[in-house]
């Protein structure tokens, strides 16, 4: 019988493929409405269905471990010991990818004390001898023992589980120049990591290989281990028994005693009804159509469908200039209604040419600055007809280094992929195409030195980016459409241009401060080494729990996986219950390196004109507050003389007349009071008091005046720390008193401002019906893990659910002034400049002249940024830098 009439048996080791899709595919991309994760499981049948359709199986299983424990740990129980704790997020996947493949009507087996890679030796032996072309699906490299004229490896390439090398006998030899059989003998002598396996020291692949091609086998090897010279030598003969034992544990199992023979995997007809119900639940819903179309529609199984090409397809790109483009723009987006996804080309900062594409048609447009054939491009993208970008930010500074300017941007992917999922890590386009379709960016191959593929049209680019805006659309919602449309897009172009902008920076004060601390470190380290007799890596925990647990007894701290926590508040809290002069020369070394490595960075960072420029993310944080990056100016400390110092190299650029700084005070109380509506809190606002004595007296039953500076202090502690969860245990450890002192001092704040304690317990409750919290301005933050069993992630998710609404409306209000400040900053045509927003702070560069009037509309535009139930109080400051501006 030949190949093609012999029934083809595949086999899949299922843990293996289902760490691999795990891995391959992002773990926020696919969370099913129970809070479960779903990539593994999305991603292993999208690659079963590609080998249904490829390979055409008539019999086919998937096979599990139990556990980590078998017959090999028994003999060797640091077997696979190198490998960590399964992730968190792959927990509860497999029985759930069991489900799918019984509703697929899939056998699945596993068999007590042995591996899955045993179960595809017993099977692959027992179908190659019934005349089976067999097939074995793994990640697991021992797999290449089992290639012979009968059976084939494939294995999941680099990229993941999409591309899978065929391994027969020619290529195995091809790869490692040996025969398949041979393969172990190779793993034992060099050792095999992933399973924990030492091998013989410095016997490399090659060595082994050229070994095996001369004697022929390990156990030759072994019996001619005196003739083979050289320090390898020596170690095969010394560590002769490590190659022995690999040798026994790395060999397959071929007559594991199983349920099921090859001929009971015949494939079924699917369970439509089971599938739809399973696949319902993980929210698989554009898998569930490829499931059913490879099934066929009459639910029989069978590859009678191999069409496996998305239903839409990319439209023919075309090429356009001249009167055809401006034709082509005018008729399609009739009126500004009809929306086209803009796609940039560039090569460096070089503009080279624009992608366009409605759902039927995709345009290249070349470019070349400055030439006139190219006004009708210019215009449209002036225009306020509607336009889809994967990142509107980007583009804009993309286009600043030419002379176009892009106006009308509807919708920005990149953004509401993350008013989606807040928190959730940016996908690019290829992934958002995979998460939203279940299909494969064309894309060349990034390790081919000469690519055979040509790399996708950016008319075709623009093609994708405007089908994944029409999915993400339907999954925004009305609430976070108006986030997106009335706060986030008018945004991003603002960000761009502070980017572009930067700020001027004096790389003398930088310098000179960087040498002081530089000394300070040092000075510091040497003390440190002096109270303990010996150096030490201070920056080093595990040498430091030497020093502190083991040298000088001091108490331990939190365990953790490599033993007692080193951080900083860990730290402190040591030393203020056991003080000893190492750790106060440790801590105060630590903060003088810290300093020194804000200020490095920030030298690194100034450019040749003498500014710096920061990136700030839209996306960075789940709370909506802007983040920046590349340098972080939102980590120069404020309080600390060093840190004030920083802040003072922070200067007005040469042709501006001053700094100015607005600082929103207090904005988390103020909108702490508006949502939960205390009496008492809204009082203390609206008739100007200070918040912490007026709050303190009415806790302390004395009169304002009579407020210590250390009852203000709780007080203020308390105020934040129940914005953001803290309980009495977090406030004892705060403010360094008995926990009951903390829990007396709550009680009497929730019995003055009992609304405070109702619209916080509120708040986690309605998140808990409702699955997320939202702001004043209707921006939804989800919360999966309110109702989870595990109590970690619950009162995790607690604590994040009570601080949501006010850190996120806090941002909200702060991005509403900056879009009313930039457009009155263009209205009135003033040269002052919006340079940084750092948390609830904005800083301008103030031209000659413009103070009144930029400053009189800065704090209208803030203070009017919501209508609250107490006032928005703005304060700012001028001067020749950051911290001379400082209020």
């Amino acid at each position: 019988m030949s190949d093609s009439e012999k029934p083809t048996l595949m086999i899949i080791d299922g843990h293996s493929l289902a760490f691999r899709a795990f891995y391959a595919l992002p773990v926020d991309s696919f969370v099913n409405r129970e809070g479960q994760h779903t990539n593994a499981i999305h991603g292993f049948i999208a690659m079963l269905i590609n080998l249904i359709r490829d390979e055409k199986p008539t019999h086919l299983a998937v096979a599990f471990d139990i556990s980590r424990y078998s017959f090999r740990t028994r003999e060797y129980p640091e077997y696979k010991g190198t490998r960590g704790e399964t992730p968190p997020e792959f927990v509860g996947q497999i029985p759930l990818l069991e489900e799918a493949l019984h509703a697929m009507n899939i056998v699945t087996v596993s068999k007590e004390d042995y591996e899955a890679d045993d179960i595809l030796a017993t099977l692959s032996r027992q179908g190659a001898e019934q005349g089976y072309r067999v097939l074995v699906v793994s990640g697991d490299r021992d797999s290449i023992q089992l290639v012979n004229d009968d059976v084939t490896l494939l294995y999941p390439s680099v990229r993941g589980v999409s591309e899978l090398t065929r391994y027969d006998a020619e290529k195995v030899f091809e790869k490692y120049g040996i025969q398949p059989h041979q393969y172990p003998d190779i793993a034992a002598l060099v050792g095999e990591s992933s399973d924990n396996l030492i091998g013989v020291d410095k016997v490399g692949e090659k060595t082994a290989v050229k070994w095996i091609n001369l004697y022929g086998s390990l156990d030759e090897i072994l019996a001619h281990a005196d003739e083979i010279k050289g320090v390898v030598g020596n170690n095969l003969r010394e560590q002769k028994d490590r190659a022995i034992l690999n040798r026994r544990l790395n060999h397959l199992v071929t007559d594991v005693e199983l349920p099921i023979a090859p001929g009971d995997l015949a494939v079924q007809p699917i369970n439509e009804a089971e599938l739809r119900d399973v696949f319902g639940r993980l929210q698989f819903r554009t898998l569930l159509d490829r499931v059913l179309k490879i099934a066929g529609s009459d639910g029989s199984s069978g590859p009678e469908d191999d069409d496996a090409a998305p239903t839409v397809q990319a439209p023919v790109v075309r090429t356009m200039v001249d009167e055809e483009l401006a034709h082509w723009l005018a008729t399609t987006s009739v009126k500004g209604t009809v929306p086209l996804a803009v796609h940039i080309e560039h090569d460096g900062d070089a503009v080279t040419g624009f992608g366009l594409a409605t759902l039927t048609e995709s345009v290249y447009v070349p470019w070349a600055l400055g030439r006139p054939d190219y006004s009708a491009l210019e215009q449209w993208l002036a225009s306020e007809s509607p336009k889809v970008l994967a990142d509107s930010k980007q583009v804009a500074k993309t286009l600043a280094s030419t002379e176009l300017r892009i106006a009308g941007v509807d919708f920005d992917n990149r953004l509401a992929a993350w008013l989606i999922k807040p928190g959730s890590t940016t996908q690019s386009l290829a992934a958002q195409v995979l998460d939203l379709f279940d299909e494969t960016l064309p894309e060349a191959d990034p390790n081919q030195l000469v690519p055979e593929d040509d790399p996708l049209s950016p008319a075709t680019r623009a093609w994708y980016v405007l089908r994944v805006a029409g999915e993400l659309r339907e999954r925004l919602g009305d609430s976070s459409t108006r986030v997106l449309q009335t706060i986030e897009l008018p945004l991003a172009p603002i960000l761009a241009l502070m980017e572009l902008t930067g700020v001027t920076v004096n790389r003398t004060v930088l310098s000179e401060l960087r040498d002081e601390l530089t000394t300070r470190a040092d000075r510091l380290a040497t003390s440190a080494y002096a109270e303990i007799g010996h150096e030490v890596n201070l920056g080093s925990p595990k040498q430091l729990q030497q020093v502190l647990f083991d040298e000088l007894e001091m108490p331990k701290t939190r365990a953790t996986k490599t033993g007692y926590t080193t951080d900083a508040s860990a730290l402190a809290d040591l030393q203020l219950k056991n003080p000893h002069p190492f750790l106060d020369l440790l801590l105060k070394h630590r903060d003088a390196t810290k300093l020194k490595q804000i200020t490095e960075t920030l030298e690194k960072s100034v450019d040749a004109g003498g500014r710096v420029h920061t990136t700030y993310d839209q996306t960075g944080t789940a709370t909506g507050r802007v983040s920046s990056t590349d340098p972080n100016l939102q980590n120069i400390p404020v309080r600390t003389a060093e840190g004030r110092r920083i802040r003072s190299a922070f200067e007005k650029g040469e042709d501006f007349e001053t700094l100015l700084t607005a600082d929103y005070s207090q904005i988390e109380m103020r909108i702490m009071a508006h949502l939960s509506e205390d009496a008492g809190l809204i009082q203390a606002f609206q008739e100007g008091e200070d918040l912490h004595r007026f709050v303190g007296a009415h806790i302390f039953g004395v009169e304002p005046a009579e407020v210590t500076p250390v009852m203000r202090t709780k007080v203020k502690a308390m105020s934040y720390g129940l914005v953001y969860g803290l309980s009495a245990f977090g406030l004892s450890k705060q403010l360094r008193i008995e926990q009951s002192e903390a829990k007396q001092l709550m009680t009497d704040y929730f019995a003055r401002f009992g609304a405070v304690r109702d619209y916080l317990r509120n708040v986690v409750e309605q998140a808990r019906l409702d699955g997320y919290t939202e702001t004043i301005f209707g921006r939804r933050r989800p919360f999966t893990d309110l109702t989870s069993t595990n109590r970690v992630l619950r009162d995790n998710a607690e604590r994040q659910a009570l601080n949501a609404p006010i850190q996120g409306s806090a941002a909200d209000i702060i991005k509403i002034a900056m879009i009313g400040i930039a457009d009155d900053l263009q209205a009135k045509n003033l040269e002052s400049r919006m340079l940084l927003q750092v948390h609830d702070e904005l800083i301008f560069e103030v031209a000659e002249g413009e103070w009144d009037t930029v400053s009189e509309l800065v704090t209208t535009r803030m203070s009017t940024a919501a209508e609250l139930r107490v006032p928005l109080d703005v304060q700012v400051g001028r001067g020749v830098n950051w911290d001379a501006a400082a209020h």
